[in-house]
């Protein structure tokens, strides 16, 4: 009796060392956790994960692990589309320059129609600080569909970007003029223009689960349908867990995945996505530290520690919660990268306003940042 007894604690012991660093946190008991994964599939649940090693001679490597990733599995990205549409400003930026336009990331530029006059450098800050929608747009009209998906499929990232956020006619394939200006006191002195266009929409989605729910509303009326996402940007957390490890890690990856940016716009970027509200301009009780930063800080409205440091982009719209960051502890000396989605619509109804963001999902991913940041700082490699 005594002998299987040792043998089933060996075979624990076993279990328990096999199993990635992922799973432990998955299996954790904190509830916040275990409300998800007791009904993971549910939930929609998808989780990448990296750690950071480095050699005597300072390679870098990275070890992936991953949680129901599933890429031809439709979820909603949100605001997350506004990191690749920020990268490929900064990176056409650039090829203007190369092209000799005398231009930057704070060349003043204004878009048709608008009335605001503006920079790159500035709309970027506004599109990590607090998410801004007009800024994304902004970028968006300087970029176009057309432009956009065509290097996301250059760099062999998975994605589908036809829509703006949050603005009446939002898949309008014309994209509007943008003006460059050499100054703007005492009088505007225009310095280039690049005119609107007519751009070819990417086609109708066909992946599985594009139409979720059991119904919603457009406008005031309740529709008795499932809501068809099909012409929806499309953004797999493959693709932006990538785009987090180029950005951070570019020489890892062959020159034609990298986003060409130059060192002083790596920077910006950087400091852009990790800036906190208050240091971008920003009232700090209306737009605490994690109002765009979930993991780890997403269940409090604490100020978020000097010596950590979170470079990331989160979305939430139509039930679904997503993010992907760099988390550094500069005191600890420990970075990971982690991505994750989930989905909370219980009732299963689009465009009522009733999700579950602050009860399951912002709780869920705050307490699976706590756990994989933990989970480092004790074994520190």
């Amino acid at each position: 009796m005594k002998s299987l007894l040792k043998f089933f604690v060996v075979l624990l012991l076993v279990s328990c060392q096999k199993r990635t660093p992922l799973e432990r946190v998955l299996t954790s008991d904190i509830p916040e956790i275990q409300k998800v994964m007791q009904q993971p599939e549910a939930y929609e649940l998808q989780i990448l994960y990296t750690t950071i090693d480095y050699d005597n001679d300072g390679t870098v490597a990275l070890t992936d692990y991953s949680y129901q990733v599933n890429d031809s599995s439709y979820f909603y990205p949100a605001s997350t589309v506004k990191f690749p549409i920020a990268l490929l400003a900064l990176e056409k930026v650039k090829a203007l320059q190369q092209q000799g336009m005398e231009i930057d990331r704070t060349t003043p530029f204004k878009i048709e129609g608008d009335s605001l006059v503006t920079t790159l450098a500035q709309e970027i800050t506004k599109l990590f600080a607090i998410s801004d929608n007009d800024a994304y747009n902004r970028l968006f009209e300087f970029l176009g569909q057309e432009y956009i998906n065509s290097k996301l499929a250059q760099k062999h990232l998975k994605g589908s970007i036809r829509h703006r956020l949050a603005t009446a006619s939002a898949d309008d394939k014309r994209t509007k003029a943008v003006t460059f200006y050499k100054n703007i006191e005492p009088a505007a002195d225009t310095h280039f223009h690049i005119s609107s266009k007519e751009n070819t929409l990417p086609p109708q989605l066909s992946l599985a689960k594009l139409k979720k729910g059991k119904g919603y509303y457009s406008g005031d009326q309740l529709i008795h349908a499932p809501m068809d996402f099909s012409r929806k940007n499309y953004l797999p957390l493959s693709t932006l867990h990538q785009m987090m490890k180029r950005l951070h890690f570019p020489n890892t990856f062959s020159p034609e995945e990298q986003f060409h940016i130059d060192e002083s716009q790596q920077d910006f970027v950087f400091t852009a996505m990790k800036k906190l509200p208050y240091k971008a301009g920003y009232d700090r009780k209306e737009y605490y530290d994690s109002y765009v930063k979930f993991f780890m800080y997403g269940d409090t409205k604490e100020n978020i520690p000097d010596h950590i440091q979170i470079v990331n982009k989160v979305g939430y719209a139509y039930g679904y919660l997503t993010e992907t960051a760099y988390i550094q502890d500069i005191n600890n000396d420990v970075a990971f990268i982690l991505s994750a989605t989930l989905h909370v619509n219980e009732n299963q109804i689009y465009n009522d306003d009733h999700y579950e963001y602050e009860a399951i999902g912002i709780p869920f991913l705050a307490a699976l940042g706590k756990l994989i940041y933990k989970n480092e700082v004790a074994t520190q490699r």
